[in-house]
C-alpha cells in the first residue's frame, strides 16, 4: 500500500529508473515547469502530477493519508556544480534540498533518496553571492543532522553510471536516508574498465560510446561552411589532425563547444562524459587524400578509414 513520490520530477528519467526497480509507475510527480510535467505525463500517464513548486505542496494532502515508501529528490544542481565556474549562485536554489525535511517531518517516508552533483557535499553559507570557502560543507552537515534528528539513518556515496551498465562516465552524489531500521544497502558494481576483474570475468566491460553511434551516417565536413574558418581556427585544426589523426589512426569524439588549443577529447571506446544541455559532441573521422604541390590531386585516395572521404584543405 506504500506510495512513491518523485519531487523535481523533470522529464521522468528518475521515475523510469524507479519503475524498472519496483515494477510500476511512481504515484506522485511534482515539478514547477509545465514543459517538464507535460513530458513526464507522456512518459508516465498513470502518475498523479502536480505542476507546482515543491514548497507549495502539502505532503499530507497530496498523499491522502497513504504511507510513503520512497520519496525521491533531484534538486537543481547547477548552483553546486563546478561547471558553473565562478559565476554568482542563488541561495534559494541551493536550498531546495531542505524540502526533504518537510516531507520527513509531515509524512515520514520510509526511505528518502537524494541525487545531485558530487559538489553537493560542499553545501555551505554564502559570502555575498559566492560560496564561503571557509565554511564548505557546513550546511550539508546541518542537513544530514536534521534528518538524523527525525530518526533517519543516513549514508551517501558517489557512483559512476558506467559501473552499472550505462554508457556514460557521469558521476553523481547519492544520499539515502531510511527510518525503518533496515540497513542501507548500496548496489554492487557490474562493469569496469580493463581491470583484472574484467579480464577474469568477475565484471563485464564498460559499455562504450562506440556502441551508441550509428557508424553508417556520414559526418558533415567542417570545411563546407558558408562562412570560411578563421586562420587561427585552421591552425588549431591542423594541430589536432596531427595529434589525433596522423599520429593516432583511431577516430575520436570531441566536445564541440570548448575552444582553445587544449580542447577536450573523449575516446570512442570508453563511456561518454556527462551530456548536458550546453555540451554537444561531434565525431571526427580520419582519412587520407593525395596532396600535390599546388593543392589536392584530381583523384581521391582512400586512407585507413575508407568511409566519408572528404577534402581537408591545409595551408603548410
Amino acid at each position: 500500500d506504500e506510495i512513491v513520490v518523485d519531487n523535481f520530477a523533470g522529464g521522468g528519467g528518475a521515475s523510469t529508473g524507479i519503475k524498472m526497480a519496483i515494477g510500476r509507475d511512481v504515484d506522485i510527480a511534482i515539478n514547477h515547469d509545465p514543459a517538464a510535467i507535460a513530458m513526464h505525463k507522456a512518459n508516465h500517464p498513470y502518475t498523479e502530477h502536480y505542476n507546482e513548486s515543491v514548497w507549495d505542496i502539502d505532503p499530507v494532502t497530496a498523499t491522502g493519508g497513504r504511507p510513503v515508501g520512497l520519496c525521491w529528490f533531484s534538486p537543481d544542481c547547477k548552483h553546486f556544480s563546478k561547471a558553473k565556474g565562478g559565476k554568482p549562485v542563488d541561495k534559494n536554489i541551493r536550498g531546495l534540498a531542505w524540502v526533504a525535511l518537510k516531507w520527513a517531518a509531515t509524512v515520514r517516508p520510509r526511505v528518502i533518496m537524494l541525487e545531485n552533483v558530487e559538489e553537493f557535499k560542499t553545501w555551505g553559507p554564502l559570502l555575498g553571492d559566492r560560496p564561503d570557502p571557509n565554511q564548505k560543507g557546513r550546511t550539508f552537515n546541518c542537513f544530514v543532522n536534521a534528518l538524523r534528528r527525525h530518526g533517519y539513518q543516513v549514508d551517501w556515496r558517489e557512483l559512476r553510471a558506467c559501473d552499472y551498465g550505462a554508457p556514460t562516465i557521469r558521476k553523481r552524489f547519492f544520499l539515502i536516508a531510511r527510518c525503518d531500521g533496515r540497513l542501507i544497502v548500496w548496489p554492487t558494481d557490474t562493469r569496469g574498465s580493463l581491470s583484472l576483474k574484467v579480464q577474469s570475468g568477475e565484471l563485464k566491460p564498460w559499455h562504450t560510446a562506440a556502441e551508441c553511434i550509428d557508424w553508417s551516417i556520414p559526418c558533415p565536413s567542417i570545411f563546407e561552411r558558408k562562412k570560411p574558418l578563421a586562420e587561427n581556427t585552421l591552425r588549431r585544426i591542423a594541430k589536432g589532425l596531427q595529434k589525433f589523426v596522423i599520429d593516432n589512426p583511431q577516430p575520436f569524439i570531441v566536445q564541440v563547444n570548448h575552444g582553445g588549443d587544449n580542447f577536450r577529447v573523449a575516446d570512442f571506446d570508453k563511456p561518454f562524459p556527462t551530456v548536458t544541455a550546453k555540451h554537444g559532441f561531434g565525431l571526427v573521422t580520419p582519412y587520407v587524400t593525395q596532396l600535390c604541390q599546388n593543392g589536392f590531386a584530381g583523384d581521391k585516395r582512400h586512407g585507413p578509414f575508407e568511409h566519408n572521404l572528404q577534402h581537408i584543405p591545409c595551408n603548410p
